[in-house]
């Protein structure tokens, strides 16, 4: 750890020069050497010209090989890695994303996490990373545990190429966490039914009342075809139902104070999705920090999962905060 680069996390994209290259023979170079070394002994002793020449062949072959393992390595650069977020206890699917000079050309470059995936990663998993265009990119499954900001391992290029003889690798360790979301509760009361005079409505293909005519579309129900009116304009019109959807609903994290702090995360985690899939607009509450909506969609369930996922854990909050403000 102490001899490689980069020694520390650094800001990408960076680019691998030879300096960061590695290169050393695989188990197949070694026998490769032993077995050209035992030849050219060989053909000395007896003085056999045409073997010792086929053993400088092959050895000079073996030397290009190790040159032309760095040089799909040298050049390459590394962008950027993201990731979706996921819930903690998934894996993250990691994105490296990498472009290089178009006119070399670079096969079997795979990147791995240098066997610190841990649980969850068999060890020697590894993604295929390919070029097209001088563009790449290389998706990697790294395991989660707990929520918050994943500091991302060191990840590590390799390549065999060309000849399985040496090993070539370089080393990225990039300086850019990435976000895990809080696991969400598997079984729970269900969503708070909500309150006050702000009724939300959807369209629905079944309701009491008639919101609007429309024109029929593959899928629609016959039991929803407004056969009068079809018959009237010759084309089929189907009948679309406002039905009720309920209040803005309050997820107030002071409402569960019966509940143990991560317990507490894991509810409101699993009613942020719950909201988002009945299409109710929500609002989130937590300790400190300003309410979050109320609002719906992606970028409103991002917020809230993230407002979730970055809470500091039930220590790190006591000792910073009078546990009589966050109970």
């Amino acid at each position: 750890m102490l001899l490689t680069r980069p020694r520390h996390a650094e800001q990408l994209p960076v680019s691998i020069d030879r300096r960061r290259v590695y290169v050393l023979p695989t188990r197949f170079g070694l026998f490769f050497s032993v077995l050209l070394l035992a030849m050219v002994v060989g053909a000395l002793n007896y003085n056999n010209n045409p073997a010792l020449m086929l053993g400088f062949l092959l050895g000079g072959a073996g030397m290009a090989s190790l040159l032309a393992a760095q040089m799909q390595l040298t050049g390459l650069e590394i962008a950027a890695i993201d990731a979706e977020p996921v819930p903690a206890g998934q894996p993250l699917m990691v994105r490296v994303h990498t472009r290089a000079e178009p006119s070399r050309r670079r096969r079997g470059l795979r990147v791995d996490d240098d066997g610190a995936g841990g649980g969850g990663v068999p060890a020697g998993e590894s993604a295929l990373l390919n070029l097209d265009q001088g563009h790449g990119e290389a998706q990697l499954a790294l395991p989660t545990r707990r929520r918050g900001w994943l500091e991302l391992p060191r990840l590590r290029v390799y390549t065999l190429r060309p000849l399985g003889l040496a090993r070539a690798w370089a080393y990225i360790w990039s300086d850019a966490p990435l976000l895990v979301y809080p696991t969400p509760e598997e079984h729970g009361p269900p969503l708070p039914t909500g309150s006050g005079e702000n009724v939300q409505t959807r369209l629905h293909a079944s309701g009491d009342d008639v919101h609007h005519l429309r024109a029929y579309r593959t899928g629609d129900s016959r039991r929803a075809i407004a056969w009068k009116p079809s018959a009237r304009r010759d084309s089929l019109i189907v009948r679309e139902y406002e039905q009720p959807l309920g209040a803005d609903v309050v997820l107030d994290w002071n409402a569960l104070s019966g509940l143990a702090w991560e317990p507490r995360v894991s509810r409101l985690a699993r009613w942020v999705d719950e909201a988002e899939r009945d299409g109710r607009r929500y609002r989130l509450c937590l300790p400190g920090q300003a309410h979050l909506g109320p609002d719906r969609g992606v970028q409103h369930r991002h917020a809230c999962l993230r407002a979730l996922a970055l809470l500091p854990d039930a220590t790190e909050a006591t000792e910073a905060t009078d546990p009589r403000e966050i109970a």
